[in-house]
């Protein structure tokens, strides 16, 4: 619902800034009247404004104010691009393409997992906050791959906590710059966020405790395949670690991959899939295993770096 209202500036206000008046008429924030300002909603004598403009006595303040949309509000939506995998009464498990993320957050506004869900028509669990309603992993907007969706309220009790008692088998392939040594390991190292940029994490000495195995599936020349198993499950964390071995993602230029090789491969984000999870499914006790192939961008990235001599 978008609300229109049309005033006289009264006396009172008379050589107030633009924004002030506004806030003060109409019991607005001073930032959300700023921010009308700036859309465009606001005429004074039916000219456009700037914020710190001044008001006259008797002026006609037009304003046109958008109802505020909830940044954690689902919205139901068809996403294209996520497959399902499987589908049950208790769980469905997608294959999540890049650029989506799972579920709302202030920051974001583009699509998720759980507005897919919701728009074709899934009912889901009803624990967790409302956003996050059956969400019991997630995986990085810019990251691919499988992962599992709770629709029961049992499974998601079951599953949250196989994922807190690092019983469910993760398991990524990631292409890295160089060539790890050993070509075998365990990175050990607590995860924190920057203290420099809030959007990221790094190796910090009072971070919470992370362990990722790795192990190398092909060596190339300018690159290695990993497969990786997460024992904890740290936003970015394998990111972080790779890079704090300087053996970054190909491709991901916020932990310090050479953009060069990333142009050259073709890549705007990091080479980094969620390719296989196993777990006991929570209605039936068995041992179930779901897998997601390479999608085209990353196909294509590793072919490159296959054939470069």
């Amino acid at each position: 619902m978008t609300e229109q209202r049309v005033v006289l500036v009264p006396e009172g206000l008379a050589g107030e800034r633009v924004d002030t008046a506004i806030a003060r008429m109409f019991g607005l924030s001073r930032t959300r009247a700023a921010d009308l300002i700036v859309q465009g909603h606001v005429q004074v004598d039916g000219d456009g404004v700037g914020k710190s403009d001044r008001v006259h006595a008797g002026s006609m303040l037009d304003v046109t104010i958008p109802a505020e949309t909830d940044p954690l509000a689902v919205v139901p939506e068809i996403v294209e691009g996520i497959k399902i995998i499987h589908d049950d009464e208790s769980i469905v498990v997608i294959d999540k393409p890049v650029g989506v993320a799972v579920h709302p957050s202030p920051g974001w506004s583009g699509p998720t997992v759980v507005g897919h869900l919701a728009g074709a028509g899934f009912r889901i669990s009803t624990s967790g906050a409302s956003e996050r309603k059956g969400i019991v992993q997630r995986l990085d907007v810019g990251t691919s791959g499988v992962m599992v969706i709770c629709k029961s309220e049992h499974a998601y009790s079951v599953l949250k906590n196989a994922f807190r008692n690092r019983t469910v088998d993760k398991t990524y392939h990631a292409l890295v710059q160089g060539h790890p040594d050993p070509l075998e390991g365990t990175i050990d190292a607590p995860i924190g966020r920057h203290p420099k940029a809030d959007y990221k994490f790094a190796v910090m000495p009072d971070g919470k405790h992370s362990v990722t195995h790795y192990k190398l599936l092909e060596a190339h020349r300018f690159a290695s395949l990993l497969e990786v198993h997460l024992e904890t499950g740290r936003t970015h964390q394998i990111r972080v670690h790779m890079a704090a071995l300087k053996h970054p993602c190909v491709g991901d230029l916020t932990y310090g991959a050479d953009p060069v090789l990333a142009r050259r491969v073709g890549l705007e984000r990091q080479w980094l899939h969620a390719v296989r999870l196993g777990f006991e499914h929570p209605d039936t006790g068995d041992y179930v295993t779901y897998e997601s192939a390479y999608p085209d961008d990353l196909a294509a990235a590793l072919e490159i770096i296959r054939d470069a001599h």
